[in-house]
């Protein structure tokens, strides 16, 4: 049995014992999810890998995702770009959740045959810093949270801004993509600001960002969505009034 007869079968299991509990679940899970929702336009399958991934790591839905990794390796996403999407979202959705996703992953990497050399090092050569927009950012979270946790503006600084978000094997488009993903999965709708106007900078347009909702409606369900499209609407409108 090839690889693509072998996934092809674990499907049709997983389809089946669907199947066998809701009939309804199951055909929206074909007809709709999978038949539509990940080959619509305007979002490649790469991104709605990533974007599912990032959901489901945040959610801590382990159960999903050795089937969810095997079907982000091919749709393009690397083993290095997953090892660097579980690390990133050890910060922004908890060290438990990042833990739990090792196992599964690990499975699915020796599965594959990916090897250490192909995952990025602990120690790596990071992307140049902008300094005026950290210097910026660093001071606005000094001068409003400075009092309240020192320990964790320190750690905001290094190693999140200045470590983490500089490593080079996740682009900074693809990192913050992953955050968007992670936050409106999380129910953390107040944070989508910043970091959808960040992933907008770095490269992700309004089309993309509007996708990434249709992704995640049915991945993180329609009330977290609900809530994060009132702080999606003002970003669109307010970068259009800003060009």
């Amino acid at each position: 049995m090839n690889d693509t007869d072998k996934e092809s079968n674990e499907m049709q299991v997983a389809f089946d014992d669907i199947q066998q509990v809701s009939p309804a679940l199951a055909s929206y899970t074909r007809d709709k999810l999978e038949g539509e929702v990940w080959n619509r336009d305007g979002l490649s399958k790469r991104d709605r890998s990533i974007v599912t991934l990032a959901t489901v790591i945040a959610r801590g839905q382990t159960e999903m995702l050795e089937a969810e990794v095997r079907l982000a390796l091919n749709n393009g996403v690397t083993p290095a770009e997953v090892s660097e999407i579980i690390t990133h979202l050890a910060f922004y959705t908890g060290w438990g959740n990042a833990l739990a996703a090792v196992e599964p992953v690990r499975k699915v990497f020796a599965e594959c045959g990916v090897e250490q050399d192909q995952l990025p090092a602990a120690k790596v050569d990071l992307l140049p810093l902008d300094e005026q927009a950290e210097s910026q950012r660093a001071g606005f979270v000094e001068a409003t949270y400075g009092n309240v946790s020192p320990g964790v503006v320190q750690y905001t600084a290094e190693p999140l801004f200045r470590e983490i978000w500089l490593r080079p094997h996740l682009a900074p488009r693809d990192r913050s993509l992953v955050t968007v993903s992670a936050l409106i999965a999380s129910g953390q709708s107040e944070q989508v600001t910043f970091h959808l106007n960040r992933a907008m900078d770095y490269g992700l347009t309004q089309t993309e960002a509007s996708e990434v909702l249709t992704q995640l409606a049915f991945y993180a369900g329609w009330p977290r969505v609900f809530s994060a499209m009132r702080v999606v609407k003002q970003v669109f409108e307010q970068r259009q009034e800003a060009n």
